[in-house]
């Protein structure tokens, strides 16, 4: 522990976009977050929304790739299962830097950073899922009474929707920015109200932004109003934290036009042989269901879907997708997700029917998809409508690997992708049923002020290759600098290196 430790509070802005927030400030329409940046150093950050895009609030929380802390999306491939499970506490496969400052015996508050959970052994101040936009898990807190006291004192946290409960629903906008508007001043109040107590290490999320950046990326105005309610909560809060303190902003992914053909992958994959369909004489209740799903108009699937519970939705479609696989068959299929292609192996000895031998196989297999997928077209421009095709065990390497696709198709963003095309497949297309106009983008940022030990440069020279942002810092730096700033040494876990100097 070093002399010039100091009080760290790090203010997490779900899909807060770092573009959008450099302009609107240069603009003088974000004044705190302008003042923050002007008296502070701003870090663009590489990020592995790159490649997964929910993976990053994990990483953000833990230091380490996927490969190490295994969470990337609610619904996940889990080895000695078929198909994908709602992930638990029990996938993390490490700690986050707040169970490190911790155990270090700092003072912890943490309130919503998404798709984290409670730890074991975490002695701290912590609230989970409570004003999140995706619930991974269950509301929980650390005490047990956190929440019971939150809601006496303050009510419920008023948005009263959130992204499984809504699904393929587009929300009404003037309803959706009034309840956004309140929850930010709700989100404010509440928060304002945990930072009385003592602490050394506060971790605070606005996760408005994210429903904002997904439903409102098409209407400007209506998207500064959101960021600058958040703007001035911000200043609202900073009034509690002293001089003395540090005061990092950060998302690890921004905000982007909606044009991804994940919808299209399940397609691609039968076209091509991996994914194959139970023979036409096969009958079962499974196999009924899923032809009564083909026969049944788009618009009507999507009004009954939107009518179920999201838990029973869920458990429908899953059971769907199962009966239209013939697993004996099927040496790949897609997983769920709503940005990237994400293909999983039928792999023999982690699916219970799998048939994919490892090894060499397997390696054929991956790489035969890589061809194919990078082979893709778009047939509206012509041009390639896949950005990059990536291999699991190459890009995140690690103990949790195999709770990863393993193939991961990144997409041209360059226009819409209504379908696909190439000689070996001719031409699929499929409605999107992602009807949202904006999506993740693959940057992130940070922003540190007031940090006692100086910052390494806010970006390193690109090292000459295609991508500009060669160089740049990592979100996984976040947390050993978090930590350095508490004077906390980084857990033997954590893949990054300290922003500081």
């Amino acid at each position: 522990m070093t002399s010039e430790a100091q009080r760290v509070a790090v203010i997490c802005l779900d899909m807060g976009d770092g573009t959008l927030i450099r302009k609107w400030s240069d603009e003088g329409r974000l004044p705190v977050l302008a003042r923050l940046a002007q008296n502070g150093c701003w870090f663009d950050l590489r990020s592995t929304a790159e490649v997964l895009h929910t993976s990053t609030w994990p990483t953000f929380a833990t230091g380490a790739g996927p490969g190490t802390h295994g969470v990337y999306y609610p619904y996940q491939p889990t080895p000695g299962h078929q198909t994908p499970q709602l992930i638990t506490d029990e996938q993390y496969g490490c700690h986050t830097f707040w169970h490190r400052a911790d155990q270090a015996g700092k003072r912890c508050l943490v309130y919503d950073v998404p798709e984290t959970f409670p730890e074991a052994g975490f002695a701290g101040r912590a609230i989970f899922d409570w004003g999140t936009w995706a619930w991974y898990g269950e509301r929980a807190s650390r005490p047990d009474s956190l929440l019971a006291e939150l809601r006496r004192q303050f009510g419920d946290y008023p948005l009263g929707i959130e992204a499984k409960q809504l699904g393929a629903r587009l929300p009404d906008l003037d309803d959706l920015e009034k309840r956004l508007l309140r929850s930010i001043e709700y989100k404010r109040r509440t928060g304002a109200a945990q930072l009385q107590s003592d602490w050394d290490l506060a971790v605070l999320s606005f996760c408005e932004l994210h429903p904002a950046g997904h439903y409102f990326l098409a209407d400007p105005d209506r998207l500064l109003r959101v960021y600058a309610a958040v703007d001035t909560a911000i200043g609202q809060l900073g009034e509690a934290l002293g001089d003395d303190t540090a005061v990092v902003v950060t998302s690890g992914e921004g905000a982007a036009p909606n044009r991804c053909g994940w919808h299209l992958v399940p397609a691609v994959l039968r076209q091509l042989g991996f994914t194959a369909e139970p023979e036409a004489g096969t009958v079962s209740a499974a196999s009924l269901a899923g032809r009564l799903k083909s026969a049944v108009p788009s618009n009507l699937r999507r009004a009954i879907a939107d009518a179920l519970p999201w838990w029973l939705r869920d458990r429908v479609g899953a059971g769907m997708q199962d009966a239209a696989i013939d697993w004996s068959a099927s040496r790949a299929f897609a997983l769920p997700s709503d940005l990237e292609g994400c293909i999983r192996v039928n792999l023999r000895g982690r699916e219970p029917q799998g048939i994919v031998q490892p090894g060499a196989e397997y390696d054929s297999v991956c790489n035969e998809l890589r061809e194919a997928f990078a082979s893709l077209e778009n047939p509206a421009t012509g041009r390639p409508a896949v950005r990059e095709v990536h291999l699991r065990n190459q890009i995140f390497p690690g103990p949790m690997q195999e709770h990863l696709p393993d193939v991961i198709v990144g997409w041209a963003d360059d226009a819409p992708i209504h379908a696909l095309r190439s000689e070996r497949i001719g031409t699929v297309a499929l409605e999107n049923p992602d009807r949202r106009p904006g999506t993740h983008s693959r940057r992130g940022f940070a922003l540190v002020c007031g940090a006692a030990r100086p910052l390494r440069p806010a970006a390193a020279a690109p090292t000459g290759g295609d991508d500009p942002w060669d160089g740049r810092p990592h979100l996984v730096d976040l947390a050993p600098t978090i930590l350095g700033l508490l004077g906390v040494d980084p857990a033997p876990h954590m893949h990054g290196t300290s922003l500081l100097a």
